[in-house]
């Protein structure tokens, strides 16, 4: 779960919570005949009859509730970028995307005229997609990309789709 995601369901989880225990408190003062610290039982029944959906209060709670559900659930259909790569579909074999994405720019680093690497992979289906950024010489686009396929192979990676390969003149940064 991400931070988005955990923020909303903690400010949920705390409104509901909050919400009920306070309910909860006032049903057990009325029950004991003890004076409640929020409405007296005509008060609440006055309250609860008497307030209509076109209430500003009622709207805005109402409102804020259902706003808040639609960040939650747009929160979780959202697509992750995902923590682990699958290495084999056979062995059920992983690797950490963080780890690959460190790999694949320290190779990229060793290319002579080649600094700042930065990479990200992505996953298509069962391929490998790696996105190279770097400053450097743009005549060395294919070493790069002979250095990205050989720390690929050397890491057992699937298949892997295009190389995307940006770089950079110097001066600029990645």
């Amino acid at each position: 779960m991400r931070t988005a995601n955990r923020v909303a369901s903690l400010v949920l989880a705390a409104a509901l919570l909050a919400g009920g225990v306070l309910l909860a408190v006032q049903a057990l003062l009325v029950t004991l005949d003890r004076p409640t610290p929020l409405l007296t039982r005509t008060d609440w029944y006055d309250t609860l009859t008497s307030t209509g959906w076109r209430d500003p209060g009622v709207r805005a709670v109402a409102g804020g509730a259902v706003l808040l559900g639609l960040v939650v659930l747009a929160a979780q259909l959202r697509r992750w970028t995902p923590v682990r790569l699958r290495v084999d579909e056979r062995d059920g074999w992983h690797l950490h995307r963080r780890c690959v994405e460190r790999r694949l720019a320290d190779a990229v680093g060793t290319v002579p005229g080649v600094r700042r690497a930065r990479v990200r992979v992505r996953r298509r289906g069962a391929e490998w997609r790696p996105r190279v950024r770097a400053t450097g010489d743009p005549a060395a686009r294919a070493e790069v990309e002979f250095a990205v396929h050989q720390e690929l192979h050397r890491l057992a990676a699937p298949r892997t789709g295009r190389i995307e390969v940006r770089l950079l003149p110097r001066g600029w940064s990645v």
